[in-house]
């Protein structure tokens, strides 16, 4: 088992690390990560900036250029698309056909510029819960099978493999990407996380699955399926408190904790 170990504690820096749900890596190596107030922050060299706020309550967020971040906002609910440059916010306003946008949750980029993101919807209550979204805000439901709480999300290295959490079905799935279309195919359980509640997930280069589990506060790897590890636990739930967004940045894994004020 992995040390897990605060990386930057913003819980008395100003202005403070507003309890971040997830974290994403510009480019440059800074991160980025949003607040409980709608707060977009960088984090770099040891300060902290608002950068932006979408004045909601952003989830998950990831850079779609180097100068374009999308961020979840649960509390509109709506997906905002940030300048970096300019600071300027535009809100995805075209809807989903058939689709109420309830709970949009984390994002991933697609190499022909338009991104998928889950729609968590309502806890318990399974739904279609993958969107296709382009820079015009248009889109459709991307995977029509009811997903029970579809939350973090990543692809394989090939691209070839999403990996999606189901929170509230405590597990991992993996739909098959066609590269170049980018429709899904065939979907199958990753792995079975038992009682562990899955949040957020990364993958890094060689593949290796990496899951921010917000209870017991923890993060496990998954190296093929169904081969489950914790890489990290603290049961006293403080360097890790309810992890939820996490993301690899060379080697190491930067862990968004939901229950605090740092990053792991």
């Amino acid at each position: 088992m992995s040390e897990a170990s605060v990386l930057f504690d913003g819980t008395f820096t100003e202005p403070r690390l507003d309890h971040a749900e997830s974290v994403t890596v510009a480019a440059d190596g800074a991160l980025w990560c949003g607040g409980e107030q709608g707060q977009i922050y960088r984090i770099a060299h040891g300060t902290i900036e608002v950068v932006a706020s979408t004045g909601g309550f952003n989830l998950g967020l990831a850079f779609l250029d180097n100068d374009t971040l999308a961020v979840c906002d649960i509390a509109r609910p709506t997906v905002w698309l940030l300048d970096i440059n300019t600071r300027k916010l535009v809100a995805l306003e075209g809807p989903i056909p058939d689709h109420k946008l309830i709970t949009p949750n984390a994002v991933v980029p697609l190499p022909d510029g338009s991104m998928l993101v889950s729609d968590s919807g309502v806890a318990h209550a399974p739904q279609p819960g993958i969107l296709r979204y382009r820079r015009d805000g248009s889109g459709e439901v991307w995977f029509d099978l009811p997903l029970n709480f579809a939350n973090g999300m990543a692809l394989s290295p090939d691209q070839r493999t999403l990996y999606v959490v189901e929170s509230w079905a405590n597990r991992i799935r993996a739909i098959q990407v066609t590269p170049g279309s980018w429709l899904p195919g065939a979907i199958s359980v990753y792995a079975d996380l038992g009682e562990a509640i899955p949040d957020g997930l990364c993958v890094d280069t060689n593949g290796t699955v990496y899951v921010g589990c917000y209870e017991p506060s923890q993060i496990l790897r998954v190296r093929a399926p169904d081969r489950v590890e914790v890489l990290a636990h603290d049961p006293t739930a403080h360097t890790l408190c309810h992890p939820t967004g996490v993301v690899a940045r060379g080697s190491e894994i930067v862990i968004a904790n939901l229950g605090r004020w740092h990053l792991s």
